[in-house]
């Protein structure tokens, strides 16, 4: 097969792999959906008493709550656009976007503490990405995180694996993924894959495989958005 300079493998989990697809197709690459990883709702009560205000650190967190739970009364705080954009479609009224990172969202949200009463509460993955609850407690801020859903690994398709060589790159959303292909690429070598990652947190399980020749480069976004991350690829 020859090698297709616009094939880019998406690993992130439905439904964020859609939208990934749609951005990369209208910048001209040929999107390969198949995640590595897969959202699972995990038990939750929906108990809200004496929360103020709700904290989404990804557009999963927002998805597994408005499953969960018919509340949409109480003010959001998002980590970025996307995720702001999601919990509007949802039915949230009254968000505020940090645009960057969950550093970011933490100094948003002690700017807005004026505007919500009661404990901010982070619906958040089993593991989650980021810590949000230290520097709002720090700030004065009363915070929990509930864990109300799970990202877990899944094999990719056979064609996935047998492609790999003729991939132009694979991108790769967080560090979990960027292990379960590092655990592949063990078996199944690509030196000539480019990897593109939406961090140098999620990067750094795969740098010892682009140095010892069983993946190719390894680039990592400055800033953890997407549209960082598609300022990389290069067809």
């Amino acid at each position: 097969m020859t090698k297709d300079a616009h094939r880019v493998w998406i690993t992130r989990a439905r439904p964020g792999a859609e939208a990934t697809a749609a951005r990369l197709s209208a910048l001209g690459f040929s999107p390969l959906i198949d995640p590595l990883l897969e959202v699972r709702d995990l038990p939750w009560t929906a108990d809200l008493a004496g929360v103020g205000a709700l904290a989404f650190t990804s557009r999963n967190g927002v998805a597994a709550f408005a499953r969960a739970s018919a509340q949409r009364g109480l003010p959001v705080f998002a980590v970025g656009a996307a995720t702001a954009d999601l919990a509007a479609a949802a039915g949230f009224s009254r968000i505020e976007s940090a645009h960057g990172d969950v550093a970011a969202l933490a100094a948003l949200i002690a700017a807005h503490r004026m505007s919500f009463e009661g404990a901010v509460l982070h619906p958040a993955a089993a593991e989650p990405a980021g810590d949000l609850v230290s520097p709002l407690v720090r700030a004065g801020i009363a915070a929990r995180t509930v864990a109300i859903y799970e990202s877990v690994v899944r094999a990719p398709a056979a064609e996935t694996l047998a492609a790999l060589s003729d991939l132009h790159a694979v991108l790769l959303h967080s560090p979990k993924a960027a292990r379960a292909l590092a655990a592949l690429l063990t078996e199944h070598p690509a030196p000539g894959l480019k990897a593109f990652c939406l961090s140098p947190a999620v990067a750094a399980p795969l740098v010892a495989l682009s140095v010892d020749g069983r993946l190719g480069p390894v680039a990592a976004a400055p800033r953890p958005r997407e549209t960082a991350l598609f300022d990389l690829i290069s067809p």
